[in-house]
């Protein structure tokens, strides 16, 4: 087998950031010249995320194959800049599933089924599944922290992998917490001795440790944290806190941890080329101007529900060389009274996806502000079916037009749950065990979109065909798209067979465009979103145009 591994995992605490060190070192990894892969496994219950609470598990992230994922596949894309799929995240509940499935059908002959080999050996299975002949490096971070109970089954998986594969085609990286404790002026290496005795003592000894820490370790604590751990001196390395998360490549180079990795697996390997992200950190750290962006919805209170849009956000300020500033507003707390104080700050306004009726006529009183008052707007999702309803009750006179999500008795459903659409999906799995039928009913994955010329969307793509990642089930009515143009509303983005409007503009307006689909899922720091790229610029000449 070409491919080798390297097995990432945490301890002492989550939260520490192993999907950005895993993504970090998969990038510096790849600017070596190695073909690279990353893959997360998470040790819950659910089969996927798709039905957890935002504010719980923060954002679902969505792949081209239709795959509901965690949010952290969202950094190994933006870092990596490709493309993953269903095949780079597994939880627990997927594995089981899998095994009992395959218990029912017979798989098993007649066989006492078990965590140890059944449940490990489809572990090894979906780990495996990365390896190719063209793949140098598959990264595999597992969820959670040493020590939980519900992640045993995978770290037994990943011990055993070592003796299947051999020494020179596993590696194990752990990143553990190394406090500062202000009162006594040092770092504390306890927590990260018990966290290595708790991942020595389930069978695997540590290669490389990655020491979490707001302040540099000097080389006494890291050999002292070597001696106590029983790694090199040489493999143990700060993961400094870095004031943007684009710096941590460069972090992680400056210390050697991807020299030791290509030491330790022996990969034919020549020096990074790391000018992209040099050049992205410089633009991050000078920008020539500033924008403040209010992030409307219903989640705002864990910002992690919105991962990739801000990040987005952020790419789009990078090609404007214009720093961000975030405002997120509770649309709960918006009314048609209050929305001009709440926004006036506001140099754009975007209103992002989501599902329910709760907070929505906060949002449509944000994009009335947004149309009225010239701000750019940019809706996603539901903030682009939002927008649909806003003008359809403000515009055409329609005033209690709405989704049927929101009320199944309006008059006038401009949004609604397509018969056709459901009726299809109804035939499918109500939810999918990733198989090949995307997002049961929902519309899931990556879908071809047409594009108008002389419209907002066309200027931004430069391209006619494009295709973009949805999440939803409901859909513009098109009962009502000739009577929406005809009172002002652009369709500049329609399905191929014109059967599904995907983007809707206005014109007489500085930049007004909702979206059906989730571009934030697809924008990376090099290659910043055109729609993104578009919004900032337009929110930088509303900027520039109050300070005149």
């Amino acid at each position: 087998m070409h491919t080798k591994f390297i097995f990432v995992t945490g301890g002492v605490l989550s939260s520490l950031g192993k999907g950005l060190a895993a993504a970090s070192i998969a990038a510096l990894l790849k600017a070596r010249g190695l073909t690279v892969t990353i893959q997360k496994l998470d040790p819950y219950i659910n089969v996927d995320p798709g039905t957890m609470n935002p504010f719980q598990h923060g954002e679902v992230y969505v792949t081209d194959d239709g795959a509901e994922t965690d949010l952290d596949l969202g950094h190994y894309e933006r870092y990596l800049d490709i493309h993953l799929s269903q095949r780079n995240n597994y939880t627990s509940g997927r594995i089981y599933n899998t095994v009992i499935t395959k218990e029912r059908r017979g798989d098993y002959l007649g066989g006492t089924v078990q965590v140890i080999p059944h449940i490990t050996d489809e572990i090894k299975s979906s780990i495996l599944s990365l390896a190719n002949d063209h793949l140098d490096v598959a990264l595999v971070e597992i969820g959670g922290t040493v020590g939980d109970i519900e992640g045993l089954p995978f770290l037994e998986a990943i011990r055993q992998l070592r003796a299947d594969l051999g020494k020179d085609k596993v590696l194990y990286i752990h990143l553990t917490l190394v406090p500062y404790i202000k009162t006594a002026g040092e770092v504390k290496t306890k927590p990260t001795q018990h966290s290595v005795k708790e991942l020595r003592s389930l069978g695997i000894q540590p290669d490389i440790i990655l020491c979490r820490s707001e302040v540099p370790l000097d080389e006494d604590i890291k050999a002292k944290i070597a001696l106590f751990c029983n790694v090199d001196k040489d493999a143990v390395f700060t993961a400094i806190d870095v004031n943007h998360i684009y710096e941590l490549p460069l972090t992680l180079y400056n210390e050697g941890v991807d020299q030791k990795i290509a030491i330790l697996l022996r990969l034919a390997a020549k020096n990074p080329d790391l000018r992209p992200w040099q050049a992205l950190v410089h633009n991050l750290h000078h920008p020539k101007t500033a924008v403040t962006i209010a992030i409307v919805g219903k989640y705002v209170d864990f910002k992690e529900a919105y991962k990739s849009l801000h990040e987005a956000l952020a790419h789009g300020g990078v090609a404007n060389e214009a720093a961000i500033h975030f405002v997120y507003v509770n649309s709960e707390e918006i009314t048609p009274e209050n929305v001009r104080e709440v926004l006036a700050r506001a140099d754009g306004i975007l209103v992002p996806g989501g599902f329910g009726t709760r907070g929505v006529e906060g949002k449509i009183a944000a994009i009335t502000y947004a149309r009225e008052n010239k701000v750019p707007f940019f809706g996603i999702c539901l903030g682009m079916q939002c927008a649909v309803i806003e003008f359809a009750r403000n515009v055409m006179g329609l005033k209690k037009a709405n989704s049927e999500e929101f009320d199944l008795t309006t008059p006038d459903p401009v949004i609604y749950l397509m018969k056709e659409w459901f009726d299809f999906r109804t035939k499918c799995v109500q939810r999918r065990d990733m198989g090949s039928e995307k997002g049961g009913t929902m519309r899931l994955g990556a879908y071809p979109c047409t594009l108008e010329k002389d419209t907002l969307a066309f200027a931004a793509y430069a391209q006619t065909e494009i295709s973009e990642r949805h999440r939803h089930r409901y859909e513009f009515n098109n009962a009502y798209l000739q009577h929406l143009e005809e009172a002002g509303l652009v369709i500049s983005g329609t399905s191929p067979d014109k059967s599904l409007v995907e983007i809707v503009e206005l014109k007489d307006h500085p930049w007004f465009l909702g979206c059906q689909f989730h571009p934030e899922f697809t924008s990376t720091p090099m290659r910043p979103h055109p729609l993104f790229k578009d919004f900032i610029c337009a929110a930088v000449s509303n900027s520039q145009g109050k300070t005149k």
